[in-house]
């Protein structure tokens, strides 16, 4: 075991390199944890020395920062909602392209691959699409959902205070969302389409279930419902950005920086493991149905310390997993077949793609998805591509 050095700050989270020769102050003392690898090489992470607020206060902060974490992203959502009627169209509805690139976009534009996901459903049981539209359709909003975790780790890494405030943690949870995502959903589509071709699933029926409501909707929903009612339209995504600025200052007091020894006993700890990472991920997304609020948790838990960022990819695609379960009750409850027949051949063919990924190639998903999240946060410049690309994209699809 290494032992711990002082020093102020780093540009990079999971690789520090050079030290700061400035002096150290009591107001932001750091120091270096050396944390031993399990599945991964041994690595330096700089921490703050801090102490936080006792349990019960702690579990104050939760409650009150989930609530304000989940009534920011459905106001972002929201708010963000008033672009989709000018998405509908033709243009966009053409061929299983077009509604490819449609789902993608739309989920991207309401930070959300839910309600997209259910409007192919809707679509389909009005017969506005086909089923291979429907599936197109369904498959891009789950390319597009996670662009929120993105946006969510960009306004986190701004809104960094100190000199140890690390703002490339939080992006990187945002990009290796989405290139989890395109490794499990591209595949996993194509392998979808097929079995939804062939008719495999064709003689599967299944009831109408009661419907099913988000706990987190249940609890805090009604926050979002006040807020537009006294907020105009236009108002509703800055006021989401505000709440969720307020949300984060909560989470940093129950999350405060691991100290050094803690870190450096952590090695055998379960959430540096892969299949109970992979377990909480399909949890915590089957109990709030929202992908977007599972994979944001994972902002403030990498940018301070408490996970490193390739201990999340199990967790993210886990999440991707279960994030099928609202919309397989939505295509439930239209009473078509065919619409329960679209999500299951998605579902299928992602959770055995997703299960051969974990077991037999994940150090290699590991390298490539890390060395690919760590060129894209080079400069600027590359991050802008990257960004630029989520959009172009679907747009060249519609375009087809």
């Amino acid at each position: 075991m290494r032992p711990s050095t002082p020093l102020l700050t780093t540009d990079d989270p999971d690789r520090l390199g050079g030290r700061d020769s400035s002096p150290v102050t009591d107001e932001h003392v750091s120091h270096i944890a050396h944390i031993p690898g399990r599945e991964l090489p041994d690595e330096d992470v700089l921490v703050p020395d801090t102490q936080g607020p006792g349990l019960p206060l702690r579990l104050v902060y939760l409650v009150l920062g989930l609530a304000l974490f989940v009534t920011a992203l459905g106001l972002m959502k929201a708010g963000a909602a008033e672009l989709i009627p000018s998405l509908e169209g033709s243009v966009f509805t053409d061929n299983a392209w077009s509604t490819l690139g449609l789902g993608w976009l739309g989920a991207c534009l309401v930070l959300s691959g839910s309600p997209v996901a259910a409007s192919s459903l809707a679509l389909l049981d009005g017969g506005a699409i086909d089923r291979t539209q429907s599936f197109t359709m369904l498959a891009g909003s789950r390319l597009g959902a996670a662009f929120v975790v993105l946006v969510v780790g960009v306004v986190y890494a701004v809104r960094g205070r100190g000199p140890a405030a690390n703002r490339r943690a939080p992006i990187s949870i945002g990009i290796l969302s989405l290139l989890m995502t395109a490794v499990v959903y591209v595949p996993g589509a194509i392998v979808g389409y097929v079995i939804l071709e062939r008719g495999w699933l064709d003689g599967f029926d299944i009831g109408t279930s009661p419907s099913v409501t988000s706990a987190t909707d249940a609890l805090f929903g009604w926050a979002v419902d006040v807020v537009e009612a006294v907020a105009p339209d236009w108002a509703l995504f800055p006021v989401g950005v505000a709440v969720l600025l307020l949300g984060f200052q909560l989470f940093d007091r129950v999350l405060p920086s691991v100290g050094s020894e803690q870190l450096e006993h952590r090695a055998d700890a379960w959430y540096t493991r892969k299949w109970p990472m992979f377990l909480v991920g399909c949890g915590v997304t089957l109990l709030t149905l929202s992908v977007a609020v599972s994979l944001t948790l994972m902002v403030p838990l990498v940018a301070k310390g408490y996970l490193r960022r390739s201990n999340a990819l199990p967790y993210i695609a886990g999440a991707n997993i279960t994030t099928l379960a609202d919309t397989l009750v939505a295509a439930i409850l239209t009473g078509n077949q065919d619409a329960v027949r679209v999500v299951l051949a998605v579902t299928l063919a992602v959770s055995v793609w997703t299960l051969f990924l974990l077991a037999f190639a994940y150090p290699l998903l590991r390298t490539v998805l890390l060395g690919i999240a760590r060129r894209a946060l080079e400069s600027r410049a590359r991050l802008a591509a990257f960004a630029a690309a989520l959009f172009v994209v679907p747009v060249v699809l519609i375009a087809i």
